[in-house]
Parts: C-alpha cells; structure tokens; sequence
C-alpha cells in the first residue's frame, strides 16, 4: 500500500471517529434535556404523593 493510500484511509477514519463522537455527544445532551423536562413535569405535578404508595390487600 503506497503512503497517499495510506494517509487517505487514515484521514477516512478520522472523520469516521470524529462524527460518531460528535453524534454522541449530541444525543447526549438531548437525552439530558429530556431527563430534566420529565423531572421539572414530575415536580409539578397536581399530587406528587399519587402513586407512591399501592395497597394490595383484599
């Protein structure tokens, strides 16, 4: 394999890597603003003792 061959594939998975990570990160931070959103909704919830407690006895 000659050295441009080389450098070309090296390059290729560079930017391979480069946008995995940067595809990461970005879900990521949408997966963090999710997770607050659903906590922010909890806390203000009408009742936030509903659902704590389930009684099964017949």
């Amino acid at each position: 394999m000659d050295i441009a061959a080389l450098s070309i594939s090296m390059n290729q998975a560079s930017l391979s890597q480069a946008v995995g990570i940067k595809l990461l990160t970005l879900a990521k931070n949408q997966a963090d603003i999710q997770s607050n959103n659903l906590v922010q909704m909890l806390e203000q919830s009408a009742n936030p003792n509903l659902g704590r407690n389930l009684d099964i006895q017949a």
